[in-house]
Formats: C-alpha cells, structure tokens, sequence
C-alpha cells in the first residue's frame, strides 16, 4: 500500500512535475525540486559548513544568553523594526527619522554585553543611611533626663548621581534618560540595541565559529563516500580557498584568516584532546579565552603567525615572539566591537552629557573631527550640550563637543 502525501510532499512533487524532474529530491534533509544538477551539487557541498555554523549557534552559550534574552527570529524582528521605520517616515518625516536612526547606528557598537536586554531605570534615590544601633552608652544617655521629649525626623531623601557609575551602554542610557526623547525615537534606539545584542556574539566567536564550520565541512567531506568524484573536487577546492593562510599570488599578510586560524585551532584540539572535549570548548567558550588556552607558541610558529610594527617610513618591522602578545594582539580589536571604550561620565545640573574615552585601555587616541561628528548626532537627539573628555596627541587631557573645536 502506498503511503499517503502530506501536503507539502504534494506541493514539491507538483513543482518537480512542472519543472519536468521525475520525484522530489533530497540534500542534506531538504526536498529540492527546482535545483539543476549543479545547483544540487553546490547545495550539497555548502551544506556541511552550515551544518557547522547551525551546530555552534545552537549550542555556544554566548549565542543562546544573547538570542533567549532577543529573540532567535531575527529576521522577523529585523522586519518589524522596519516596517516601524516605514510607519515613523510616514508620520514624522524622512529626515526627522534619518537623523534619529544616523545618530542610533553611530553608537550601535556602545552596548554591555554584561547587563541583561531588558534593564530596569537606575534607583532615583540613594538608600537611607542605617539608624546606629543601640548601645550601653546610648542607652545611658537616653536614660539622664526623661522628661525630654526626643524628636525624630524622616531621613532627607538624597538623590543619587545620574549615572551612579560609568555606563558603557550608551543606546540605553540616551534611550533611558534623554530629557526630551519622543516615544518613537526611544524605540529606534532600543531596536538598534536589541540588534546589536544579537549580532554580539557573531563578532565575539567569528574564528571559533568559522573555524568550526570550516572543520566539519572538511571532516563530513572526507567521511562522504556518496559523493561524486567531480562535486567532491569542487567542494575540496572550495574549503582550501576559504581557510587558505594568505591570497592566492602572495606569500605573507598582514592580517590574519579567521577560517584560518579557527580551522588549524580546532584540528589541533580535536587531534589532541577528542571531539567531546572539543564540544566542550564549542559551547563554553568565545574568541578570547579560544585564542588564549589554545593559541600555543608552537601553533603559532607552524602557523608563521607574528607581530609587526609599521613605522614612520611605511617599512614594517618584525616585534617579539612572545605567544602571550601575539594573541592579545590578535584580539585588541575584537573588544567593543573594536570600537573605542567610551561610557557616560555625568549628567551635569544643566543636563549637559559627558562622555569618558578610556584611553589608558583603549591604548590609542580618538580622530577628533570623526569623534565630533558622533557627538553632533548624540547631541540631536539629547538636545543638550554633549561633551566627550579624551586626551590629545601629547596625552592631554582635552574636552571635545559637537559645537568647539576642543578645549583643555
């Protein structure tokens, strides 16, 4: 007896009939009706690399914290923030809502991966001081005139500093605390935030991720003896062209493959340790504490992986083979989406906002006249005065703002 269809099985076998094809066809557990031959084999030959990245997204730990506190449908949320932005131009203007979204997208790396999505206002007071607690000589005190009628008063509320500490989180805090925000305007900026959020962790385990895709698209390629001679030399080629040390014609570079890098890594572990713990490593860790457990100096050799200065007269010089540098150096720019550290200082009196550059951590200087252009953005949408402290050239301290040039 022959099993009935379900109405997709239907609809894929009448799309196969139009497409003049005989019967479904199946890769990597999708049916495929109107594929031609090649397509089929290119479907197959990519279908292990995204088997790897499905595989990481789903199982690193810093994926699921960011997408259990979003959302894992980023597309439709992507989507419905843009049919929002359609709504606002209607109601508000294209330039009204071109200026708030510029101004929410030049800050969209200014996000703490370490608070929660959805954060609660700052407490508006600080908390009563404690009564002292009694005591032999209080009690003695209390006791010398009891006719004395003790008064007490309400402890005086004492409002507390707006931020109560450097925030680094600078969507939320404007989108929070902006004394003239419109409603519409929050909500651009919090869309952003949420964006960023989720793409957090696409940046913060690129070489892991990578490299983990890049591994099982090479292993699931080896172990296939299904595949045909011809799509299996083509999908070799491919991987070798992703995780290739340098371009092709050249014999160094000054940057480093992800896929690389990442591939090389999780061969060693796996070669060295077993897949189980290289699972381990998969879901716990991120590209910093990968590169720094696992990025030996003996890799590193192997790999011809070094640290270079370029200096003043554009000739690059080779610096140290301490392994501890080279992956501290490999990783300086992957901290804050490789943005500037900057957090909210204060909200003076006036409602001036002040920004602090951590420039000791950053271990660089801001370009004045781009930092400017952020802060006449900022300044938009707070409508006050917006100041950023940052040192000079000569490591002096200097106060840039969207409307003066810098002053000391």
């Amino acid at each position: 007896m022959k099993a009935r269809e379900s109405p997709h099985e239907t609809d894929f076998t009448a799309a196969a009939n139009a497409a003049g094809r005989t019967g479904i066809r199946v890769v990597a557990g999708v049916p495929v009706a109107l594929c031609s031959d090649s397509e089929v084999d290119d479907a197959r030959s990519y279908a292990s690399e995204v088997l790897g990245h499905a595989d990481f997204s789903n199982n690193n730990l810093l994926f699921r914290r960011c997408q259990d506190q979003g959302s894992e449908h980023i597309v439709e949320h992507a989507a419905s923030h843009a049919r929002q932005i359609e709504r606002d131009i209607e109601s508000y203007g294209k330039n009204a809502v071109e200026q708030v979204l510029d101004a929410a997208l030049s800050l969209e790396q200014y996000i703490d991966i370490d608070q929660v999505l959805r954060r609660e206002r700052y407490t508006e007071y600080l908390p009563a001081a404690a009564h002292p607690t009694d005591d032999a000589f209080r009690a003695r005190f209390a006791a010398l005139d009891a006719g004395v009628a003790v008064t007490t008063h309400s402890p005086r509320k004492i409002r507390a500093p707006l931020p109560p500490h450097p925030e680094r989180d600078l969507l939320w805090f404007i989108a929070t605390y902006a004394p003239e925000m419109e409603s519409w305007e929050r909500d651009i900026f919090l869309a952003v935030r949420e964006e960023s959020f989720y793409f957090y962790p696409v940046y913060a385990t690129q070489i892991m991720n990578e490299g983990w895709a890049s591994y099982w698209h090479a292993r699931l390629l080896r172990e296939a003896d299904f595949i045909p001679q011809a799509a299996y030399l083509d999908a070799i080629k491919c991987h070798s062209d992703v995780v290739r040390p340098v371009a092709a014609g050249e014999q160094v570079a000054l940057s480093v493959n992800p896929y690389h890098l990442g591939f090389t890594l999780w061969e060693e572990i796996v070669k060295k340790s077993g897949l189980e713990a290289a699972r381990q490593i998969m879901r716990e860790d991120d590209d910093f504490s990968f590169l720094r457990n696992h990025l030996t100096h003996d890799i590193a050799a192997d790999m011809g992986l070094f640290r270079y200065q370029r200096q003043q007269n554009g000739q690059v010089k080779v610096v140290g083979g301490d392994i501890e540098a080279l992956q501290e150096n490999l990783l300086s720019e992957k901290y804050n989406f490789g943005a500037p550290r900057i957090s909210v200082l204060e909200v003076r009196s006036d409602g001036t906002l002040v920004l602090q550059h951590d420039n000791q951590l950053d271990g660089r200087g801001l370009d004045a006249d781009r930092s400017r252009r952020v802060l006449d953005y900022v300044k938009r949408v707070w409508r006050r005065s917006v100041l950023l402290k940052t040192v000079d050239a000569a490591s002096q301290p200097v106060e840039l703002s969207a409307d003066s040039a810098a002053a000391a």
